[in-house]
């Protein structure tokens, strides 16, 4: 959530670069709102400050041992006043919260403009594609190993979820402590397993509500099943005020999410790339705010590392502002060769959301000069390890079918090198 008081004394600024997102609310909708309710909290104050006057008044006849009806009745009346005056004052807190909570966060003006992901622009890339000659989809490549069976999941379940078993299983398996190894061991990220399970302000802390309720799974009793272990571990500093000493936390978890995508109809129906259930190794760090771009460029290094390992091309692109997530300020999308659709498909998403997310939950420090100030968050897959195995199976796909096993997944799948029909 952005500072109202930041809008108030740059609102030309906010419309500039609100601008660029396409968002319709202009500064002057925020600040009339805003102006509703800070009249409402003046009237309101001012009458409690009347209330207060006149009770003192009251103790100070009845001491002196003379009539105070007058004033008591006055007191009384108030009462009612101001009992309207809060329903004023929470109908106008409200009816600004939900205008404020719903514009995205302001992104940096090294950011591409542009309306979708045609206008992203490439970064970097790493490693040459592998020549082959017609590749196989990793669908038909799972189904002919008998690892990968969607007829199963598909009757319990339905459309979006997939049963693995065997060796694509041990190999999915193998990818996400490979990840959690190398993040945790060599990168500083302390592992954590968190809920998996949250609740509404824990999601609205990170954004997910109220915009993004339809693309969440909620349970009978209203908490929602996590769409990415960012919302939980970010969740870490909710209505805390830590040390300046204490920064920076770099937490990893490996954890299975759950998205409905409820905005991608049609889109990628085959296959182990669009699930409503899928693994993802997930990055969080907290940090100080001069030290959040710094942050970015280590954590998007981290996800690239992953696929450096694993020996399969990729490249880095900066989104641009009609793509950039509604939380982040500046996101770099990792993207991995997929040989069967001639194209790199996004498999890492490394954001910086500046105090955004901490202004929502409530994530503050104390500088060494005794100033509260709100943390910056950073949030990055690491990798997703449903993709990771598309990748993995194109990639490393033999023409029989058989898939090679990576050299740094080998001592994970216990020696195994090739993965084989059985």
């Amino acid at each position: 959530m952005l500072d109202i008081r930041w809008i108030r004394e740059n609102p030309e600024e906010f419309d500039r670069v609100n601008g660029r997102r396409g968002h319709d609310v202009s500064s002057s909708d925020i600040l009339a709102l805003d102006g509703k309710r800070r009249d409402v909290m003046t009237e309101l104050q001012a009458l409690q400050s009347t209330r207060n006057d006149l009770s003192k008044q009251v103790g100070m006849l009845k001491s002196k041992g003379e009539d105070a009806a007058e004033l008591m009745a006055q007191v009384q009346e108030i009462g009612p006043q101001m009992k309207v005056l809060e329903e004023k004052e929470r109908e106008a807190e409200q009816a600004f919260l939900a205008v404020l909570s719903a514009v995205p966060n302001l992104v940096e003006d090294s950011i591409p403009d542009g309306e979708d992901e045609e206008h992203n622009v490439e970064v970097r890339k790493w490693g040459e594609p592998k020549t082959m000659a017609n590749p196989q989809h990793h669908y038909d490549l799972g189904e002919a190993l008998g690892g990968m069976r969607f007829d199963i999941s598909a009757k319990m379940s339905g459309s979006r979820f997939a049963w693995m078993q065997g060796d694509l299983a041990r190999l999915e398996r193998a990818l996400g402590n490979f990840m959690l190894d190398l993040h945790t061991r060599e990168f500083g990220f302390t592992e954590v397993m968190p809920p998996m399970l949250v609740n509404d302000e824990a999601a609205f802390g990170t954004g997910q509500l109220p915009k993004f309720s339809d693309d969440l799974f909620q349970t009978t009793d209203g908490r929602w099943l996590l769409p990415t272990a960012e919302v939980p571990v970010t969740n870490f500093a909710s209505n805390t005020i830590f040390k300046e000493e204490e920064l920076p936390f770099k937490f990893a978890a490996w954890t299975q999410c759950f998205r409905r995508e409820a905005g991608s109809a049609g889109r990628d129906t085959r296959g182990y790339i669009r699930m409503h259930q899928f693994g993802k190794v997930e990055m969080v760090q907290l940090v100080h705010p001069e030290k959040s771009d710094e942050a970015l460029e280590f954590m998007t290094s981290c996800a690239e590392e992953v696929l450096k390992r694993l020996e399969i091309p990729f490249r880095v692109i900066t989104l641009c502002t009609g793509d950039i997530g509604f939380g982040a300020r500046k996101t770099y999308d990792v993207e991995v060769w997929v040989p069967a659709q001639d194209t790199y498909r996004e498999i890492s998403s490394c954001s910086n959301c500046g105090d955004f997310q901490a202004r929502r939950m409530k994530a503050r420090f104390k500088d060494v000069d005794g100033q509260t100030r709100f943390i910056h968050t950073l949030n990055g897959s690491g990798i997703a390890t449903g993709r990771a195995m598309v990748a993995v199976m194109e990639n490393y796909q033999q023409q029989d079918g058989s898939i090679i096993v990576p050299d740094v997944l080998i001592p994970y799948m216990g020696g195994q090198t090739v993965i084989e029909a059985k």
